[in-house]
């Protein structure tokens, strides 16, 4: 849990009921390629297991690739540790079965007025005690963090009820109320947290399932990528679901090195790795330009995920199934056409394709109409990552001084690619 939520540029978009949609986020004002449209700070924000045994760095062993050593990290901000330094030269929970760790005394602080009050403190301990699946690990931490948010802040806990997710409650539902309220029994929740039953675990859980977004470590020389927390945030849950985006999550940080592809700059991504107080926020960035009051769209997960994929995971977890222009056109395909789609980008047929590309660039800004019979052809080749295994989207950087950049930038592996590439 960080401190109160704050959006960084609430005047960019506003919340607005659509029809057979729900609510959604609509542009307030004309957007720019690139432009960033929201940047905001968690509700709240858990671990998904406990930071001194999460492992998370693959072993530099080039006969084992498999195996991995554990990875410290701050039980507050989530930055890693360095692997170089003692863990008795970080502040400690003493009070903690096996006491986590904070990357500064500031950090330590922080975290017992918020994120790791005396009560959670002792909630922990008794969950690290038992032998408990992942999931179900990570589901009480999350609820932990959440009856926590209740006390510390209960007017971030109201905001977190009001967003979209009601649970059925079902045997892990009852099961996990039963635990919480093993686990807490001590806690200062008389008169505080309302409503304490099997309801409102299920209801939590849903709006966890439904709106939580992953904090990644840093991405490792093996290439992997895990996530190593989550966050929920008031504003951002807000925004539906399309799979041809018209705008991107680009919440890493960024260092400036030597760069192969244009000459001019790259990045290294840090992710929650970056310095300063907002290392978990955020931040939403336009692919393209988008009009005013039009709706801003995300991806739920890697555009380049066949039908059957995208289909299955937002019925299991968010309850819908997808009826976006591209899922109109791949529903009538085969499995097999749905598994090539990726075949789309190859660079053999790029080359072939570039001029009905250009023709439906400048068809798409004339009219913003995406109801082609192959909408998601013009998409892969202008937006998806061309690296290998990486799934990522490309959107321009940021404009400066008003003028639109002519670099693109993947919001997962960092590679850079010019508009000269692409044309």
């Amino acid at each position: 849990m960080m401190e109160t939520a704050t959006a960084k540029a609430p005047l960019l978009v506003r919340v607005q009921e659509i029809e057979g949609r729900g609510r959604a986020l609509i542009a307030t004002q004309s957007l720019k390629a690139g432009q960033i449209l929201l940047q905001e700070t968690p509700l709240l924000q858990y671990s998904q297991s406990n930071p001194i045994i999460q492992n998370t760095n693959p072993n530099t062993n080039p006969n084992n690739s498999n195996t991995k050593t554990p990875v410290t990290f701050c039980a507050h901000c989530f930055r890693s540790l360095p692997s170089s330094s003692s863990p008795s030269s970080y502040p400690s929970c003493p009070s903690c079965i096996q006491p986590p760790l904070f990357c500064t005394f500031d950090c330590y602080s922080k975290a017992q007025a918020t994120s790791h009050t005396q009560w959670l403190c002792k909630s922990l301990s008794i969950l690290d005690s038992h032998s408990v699946d992942p999931e179900t690990q990570t589901q009480a931490r999350f609820l932990l963090a959440s009856y926590n948010l209740a006390i510390v802040s209960p007017a971030s806990f109201q905001l977190l009820l009001l967003l979209q997710g009601d649970g059925i409650v079902d045997s892990q539902a009852h099961m996990l109320h039963s635990f919480m309220a093993s686990v807490m029994a001590f806690w200062p929740v008389q008169g505080q947290l309302p409503g304490f039953s099997p309801e409102l675990t299920a209801s939590l859980l849903a709006k966890d399932k439904q709106n939580a977004f992953g904090l990644m470590a840093p991405v490792q020389q093996h290439g992997e990528r895990e996530v190593r927390a989550y966050a929920i945030y008031a504003q951002a849950s807000f925004f539906n679901h399309d799979c041809l985006p018209n705008a991107c999550r680009k919440d890493s940080y960024v260092q400036l090195m030597n760069c192969k592809v244009c000459n001019s700059i790259s990045f290294r991504f840090e992710y929650v790795d970056k310095p300063g107080d907002h290392n978990t926020d955020i931040i939403i960035r336009a692919l393209h330009d988008i009009t005013e009051g039009s709706e801003i769209c995300l991806s739920y997960f890697p555009v380049n995920w066949p039908y059957s994929e995208r289909q299955k995971r937002l019925l299991e977890d968010y309850g819908f199934p997808c009826k976006c222009d591209r899922c109109r056109i791949e529903e009538t395909w085969s499995d097999k056409d749905s598994m090539d789609e990726e075949d789309v980008v190859s660079e053999n047929e790029m080359e072939e394709e570039e001029t009905e590309m250009q023709e439906a660039d400048e068809n798409r800004e004339n009219t913003n109409d995406t109801n082609d019979d192959f909408p998601h052809a013009y998409f892969f080749v202008k937006y998806l990552c061309p690296v290998d295994n990486c799934g990522g989207t490309m959107a321009p950087l940021p404009p400066a001084s008003g003028n639109l950049s002519t670099i693109m930038e993947c919001n997962m592996c960092g590679y850079l690619r010019t508009d000269d590439e692409f044309t």
